[in-house]
């Protein structure tokens, strides 16, 4: 780092400073380029950032505030109320933040200490740095790293190498030497005499609650978590395709604003979302419907060597992100300021098989005959499946092991899915040295690690670490839509959304007999009958597909000069000779991803930096 400080321009961040008169240097720099700033009640800079003037509620009660950053319905008057509790004690806004709905960053300062929150699966992520006695802390770690005058740590970023990794604690952990992410069930303190403190704000629910109040539950949370969003707008726009997003369209259709829908075609002949888009809009009657041929969209790894996107990690949206952008710029252009998705519906609603592993010795009838349907459905190996249902080992255990084996041959495409994840592989190109980096990573954490949601089992932790990641996925496809003036909206990695799912007994949740029959039942007088029962799922495995063969030039000239090389992380020509090898589209796809994800992201970071340069 050469102490600049330049954070996304059209992005919007924040950071948060101690109250305390060693942070005004910091201070000083981050207001430089901050449109937006709120002091601490003693009158020093608390935070500073760029976000709409909409988005942040400030309440105070003497030396006490508190800010809701976000997607969020609380009033000033409901922050003053928090404001006034926070005077005695900063652990009493655990109520306020449990009953507010939405998606948002909770801030309070109160006699000298900082307290910052965000979201539990990390739509809403925080971070935080030392930089000499101060700690600073804000929602992107590259602006925190920036701020704090922290280096890129190769060994971190070897770590996104894996194959689609929800490695529980590694995933989604910042590149930068020194800059940590503060878990979503915590909250931070940031007191007067320095340092950082973490306190639990959430715990994963009891999975007790049966289908019918469960169902009942999750129509009023959603609906909710989507007036929030659309309250107030004259017009919203939103995905429809897949069950998920026709939930979300359809609560959106309720309310006051105009709803416009995008459907994308694909290539693939037996993808059924436009058929099932046309029902619902028609039984709607109040939706404007635009469907995009497949040929207008972009396919997978289009346009990588024009990525110049400022996201603060790299993410596998990178690989796709023209075809991502091509909906929102479409939206863009409608007018819209705020994009519906289904993100996160998958995770939650149809569930994971993982819960088996429990309920085998809990409920042993009903797992046995889902692992019998789940076996039959998926094509799993009987064999395999027992090996997974007799595989005790607790969490560290189980992360030593896939410390050992990292450059074993990946799972097959039908493998069972009961273990904590499915492990995660490095591609053959990566270095001796970036394996052992990973390597090590992984068993440090191994030794003190504990699964999220402990005593939930498989289950509950592997729900919890996929959400983690694809709410990584949903704030980068938001990142990239901001240059766009477009904000990027998943309803259902909100707070109440997520603990109302995971409230309901796993073997009503989880079942291979029926499709999600959680949100068909919370749907009732809300999607219409025409479509509310769809038990079918279009995916883009064709996109990657036509995409690897039509831009397979461009993707071997991207490592002609490989970043990740010259780091020494991968042999690049290992990787282009692996390029002309038949592989399965499915698994080489998960191979190669993360690596051009990595490769793209760096690229861009420099093309940040020389533009920074350029412009002073």
């Amino acid at each position: 780092m050469d102490g600049s400080f330049s954070p996304p321009p059209a992005s919007a961040w924040f950071v948060v400073l101690p109250d305390t008169d060693a942070a005004a240097g910091l201070g000083a720099r981050a207001r430089a380029h901050a449109s937006q700033k709120v002091a601490h009640p003693s009158g020093r800079p608390w935070i500073l950032g760029h976000w709409a003037q909409e988005a942040l509620t400030v309440g105070d009660c003497g030396d006490a505030r508190v800010a809701v950053l976000g997607e969020h319905l609380v009033t000033a008057a409901e922050a003053a109320r928090a404001a006034a509790a926070a005077r005695d004690s900063l652990a009493s806004l655990d109520r306020f933040t449990a009953a507010w709905p939405g998606s948002f960053h909770l801030l309070a300062s109160a006699a000298g200490r900082v307290r910052i929150q965000g979201g539990v699966v990390g739509v809403r992520r925080v971070f935080h740095a030392g930089s000499g006695p101060v700690t600073v802390a804000g929602d992107r770690a590259d602006v925190v790293a920036e701020l704090a005058g922290r280096s890129l740590d190769e060994g971190r970023l070897a770590v996104h190498l894996l194959t689609l990794s929800l490695l529980h604690p590694l995933a989604g952990q910042p590149v930068w030497d020194g800059v940590e992410r503060l878990p979503g069930d915590h909250w931070l303190c940031l007191p007067p005499e320095g340092g950082t403190r973490r306190f639990r704000r959430w715990t994963a629910p009891e999975p007790s609650v049966p289908l019918a109040e469960g169902a009942e539950a999750l129509a009023e949370a959603l609906t909710t978590a989507v007036d929030v969003r659309t309250r107030g707008r004259s017009l919203v726009t939103a995905d429809l395709g897949g069950l998920d997003s026709t939930a979300v369209c359809c609560a959106a259709a309720r309310g006051t604003a105009r709803v416009v829908a995008y459907t994308a075609e694909t290539h693939d002949p037996l993808g059924d979302d436009a058929h099932w888009a046309r029902r619902t809009v028609a039984a709607l009657g109040n939706v404007e419907h635009h469907l995009v041929p497949a040929e207008r969209i972009p396919l997978t790894y289009d346009g990588l060597d024009t990525f110049d996107d400022r996201l603060d990690a790299p993410c596998l949206m990178a690989v796709d992100h023209r075809r991502r952008m091509s909906l929102l710029e479409l939206a863009a252009h409608r007018g819209s300021t705020l994009h519906l998705t289904g993100m996160g519906g998958d995770e939650l609603l149809m569930g994971c098989a993982a819960h088996l592993h429990t309920m085998v010795r809990t409920h042993p009838r009903t797992a046995l005959r889902s692992l019998r349907g789940f076996t039959a459905k998926y094509g799993w190996s009987r064999r395999e499946v027992l090996r997974q249902l007799l595989d005790r080992r607790d969490y560290p255990s189980w992360l030593k092991g896939v410390g050992q084996d990292l450059l074993r041959p990946q799972p097959r495409e039908r493998e069972p899915l009961l273990e904590w994840c499915v492990p995660p592989r490095l591609p053959p190109w990566t270095t001796p040295d970036a394996v052992h980096a990973v390597r090590e990573r992984i068993l440090s954490e191994a030794a003190t690690v504990e699964p999220l949601a402990a005593g939930r089992g498989h289950g509950t932790h592997r729900e919890l670490a996929t959400m983690d990641l694809t709410s990584r996925f949903a704030r980068h496809v938001d990142q990239m839509a901001a240059p766009l003036g477009v904000a990027c909206e998943a309803p259902y990695y909100d707070d109440r959304v997520v603990e109302t799912c995971l409230a309901v007994r796993p073997q009503d949740r989880i079942t291979p007999f029926r499709y999600k029959p959680l949100i068909v039942e919370a749907m009732r007088g809300i999607v219409p009958e025409e479509s509310r029962t769809r038990a079918t799922k279009a995916n883009a495995g064709m996109e990657a597909e036509l995409g690897l063969r039509r831009h397979r030039e461009r993707l071997l000239a991207l490592f002609e000069d490989s970043r990740l090389e010259r780091l020494g992380l991968i042999d690049a020509s290992a990787l282009r000779r692996w390029c002309d090898l038949p592989v399965s589209a499915e698994l080489g796809s998960e191979l190669l991803q993360p690596t051009v994800a990595c490769e793209v992201w760096l690229r861009s970071r420099e093309n940040a930096t020389a533009s920074s340069r350029t412009a002073t």
